[in-house]
């Protein structure tokens, strides 16, 4: 049997292949996709299918862990090992198959709703753990399966079928809660952009950690347009920042704008293409605090100035990494354990 080994992307550990080169079609199973006609998860699949070859892993020792929602039908449709498990708790069971398996490649696919409400508790803690995971958060701002709902990133004063008035809560911001969970690997990418998916899907594959991407994507039924202007042609180059490391964050049709930090106050603000006070972008930056001034651009209302790309990409011990150094540590110490001395230690006792 093959060992696992070091396939030099630090995030990936796995069995390489020996068959033939992959193709898209090695990754697409035989189940027929049922989602919505129009879905923005179409797209997604698609470019995971496309992109997976390039991961050179034998599709036994990739996991696809999903909760509930439209999201969750993805395991279904990927030629690999898939889990559907229940809502919310996809980031619970994938550490548990993370940590135990090191050789495996484990993604969790959730979505807003699954995620950030009944799910809130058990990613945060995946993403402070710092667990081997790669993460997709499809967020398209509204429940999708249950038919309608408003979500935890609903703008205010959304009008759904259990707000028929308006929405009241404030919406999380995904990117902004996994800064300050501490998330190592932290990017937003959008649906119907495959090139910048697919960009974004390597880096977060590459890095060993939690990687979580949230996806903008599309509900053509519940809540159609919600990402239109990010998308259309005519206004998205007005109000999209496209986050590279290293470089100027500058937006506008013809790059004309910038963001740069406010002499007085420090908070990001718009200036022009040439100020010499440009922020310049660093993902690398070990202080979250500018990644999470950034997420905090965009309005929720508007979608003007949003950042997409990676936000976040710093280099920490993953928790499997910790955890079997540990054992390795004790067993140096102590020796290898005796269970059945453990089971009848001197905490037990008979009842008559």
């Amino acid at each position: 049997m093959s060992q696992p080994i070091d396939l030099g992307l630090p995030g990936l550990r796995g069995v390489p292949t020996t068959e033939q080169d992959q193709t898209k079609k090695d990754f697409s199973s035989d189940q027929e996709v049922r989602w919505c006609p129009g879905c923005g998860d179409y797209a997604i699949l698609a470019t995971v299918q496309g992109f997976m070859p390039e991961l050179g892993l034998r599709r036994e020792n990739i996991v696809f862990v999903s909760g509930i929602g439209c999201a969750a039908r993805f395991p279904y449709y990927m030629d690999t090992y898939g889990m559907h498990s229940i809502h919310g708790r996809a980031p619970a069971i994938a550490t548990g198959l993370g940590v135990s398996r090191p050789d495996l490649s484990v993604w969790v696919v959730t979505g807003d709703g699954d995620a950030l409400s009944i799910g809130g508790n058990h990613l945060i803690h995946a993403m402070r753990r710092n667990v081997n995971l790669t993460i997709l958060l499809f967020n398209n701002r509204i429940y999708g399966l249950t038919k309608g709902q408003y979500s935890p990133t609903s703008e205010p004063g959304k009008v759904t079928k259990s707000t028929p008035v308006g929405s009241l809560d404030a919406p999380f911001n995904p990117i902004s809660l996994a800064l300050g969970a501490e998330a190592t690997f932290v990017a937003r990418t959008i649906d119907s952009d495959r090139a910048h998916l697919s960009s974004v899907l390597r880096a977060a594959a590459a890095h060993r950690g939690t990687s979580l991407v949230e996806v903008y994507q599309n509900c053509n039924i519940f809540n159609d347009g919600a990402f239109e202007v990010l998308k259309n042609a005519d206004t998205r180059d007005e109000v999209l920042i496209r986050l590279e490391h290293g470089a100027p964050v500058r937006f506008g049709p013809d790059l004309g704008h910038g963001i740069r930090p406010n002499p007085s106050t420090g908070e990001l603000e718009t200036c022009a293409a040439d100020d010499p006070g440009i922020l310049v972008h660093d993902a690398a930056a070990e202080n979250p605090a500018t990644a999470f001034a950034l997420s905090r651009l965009a309005n929720p209302d508007t979608l003007a100035r949003t950042p997409i790309g990676i936000f976040r990409d710093v280099d920490r011990p993953a928790y499997g990494d910790l955890m079997n150094q540990q054992i390795d540590d004790a067993v140096h110490t102590h020796g290898e354990g005796d269970l059945d001395a453990l089971l009848a230690g001197p905490d037990t006792w008979t009842v008559a």
